[in-house]
């Protein structure tokens, strides 16, 4: 299984997780140990002169930062979910968790444009696979959606995800995204302790609920 780069312990209780090789061909750059390269907007982007600042300050508390709430205002004010249902206070709490990476249960600016654009890019990966204009997914769509996006799942990986995010077989667009922020969410946490970039890592039992647990 093929995974993409982004943008206090128990006793000797630890888990080892292996990865397979990467995903060949078309789709995010794909670095040895199977992570695809997503950009991320630099703490020195200027957000002079850009028109989502106003719209963001709008919605965010006076640091500058937007809780799950305001994010869910902000994103369905938007429009950035078209006709598609807006998106769930649930699906943004776990936005936040995947690029908190200051710990803080906010998103800032910059983080909010990282998130813009994944967004944009999920959006356009779900109008493409769905070829039946059905506003879901079904499971090979999905399958193709995920390829798209640099990763090489297992079938048993597939139907678990399937299972999860599924109603009745098919899958809609706040389902969708939900499962692609998870996705990328555990694989940065995953990649960010796969020193040796081989897809084996151990984690201690505590770390390993922090790091889950939070998305």
């Amino acid at each position: 299984m093929a995974y993409p780069r982004y943008g206090g312990g128990l006793g000797n209780f630890s888990n080892q997780m292996q990865m397979g090789q990467p995903m060949p061909g078309t789709g995010p750059a794909v670095l040895p140990g199977g992570y695809p390269a997503y950009p991320a907007y630099p703490d020195s982007y200027s957000s002079a002169g850009d028109p989502m600042w106003t719209y963001f300050t709008a919605v965010a508390d006076q640091d500058g930062e937007v809780d799950a709430e305001e994010l869910q205002k902000c994103l369905t004010q938007s429009g950035i979910s078209g006709t598609f249902s807006p998106f769930s206070l649930e699906t943004c709490r776990i936005m936040i968790a995947m690029l908190d990476r200051d710990y803080t249960g906010k998103m800032g600016f910059n983080e909010f444009k990282e998130l813009w654009a994944a967004l944009n890019a999920w959006k356009q990966n779900f109008i493409t696979v769905d070829k039946d204009g059905s506003g879901t997914v079904e499971r090979h769509e999905l399958n193709q959606a995920i390829a798209a996006m640099g990763y090489r799942l297992s079938p048993q990986t597939l139907t678990a995800i399937v299972k999860r995010y599924s109603k009745n077989g098919r899958i809609f667009f706040d389902d969708y995204v939900a499962c692609c922020v998870k996705l990328r969410a555990l694989t940065d946490f995953f990649r960010r302790r796969d020193h040796m970039r081989q897809g084996v890592v151990s984690f201690i039992y505590d770390d390993f609920l922090q790091g889950t647990m939070a998305i």
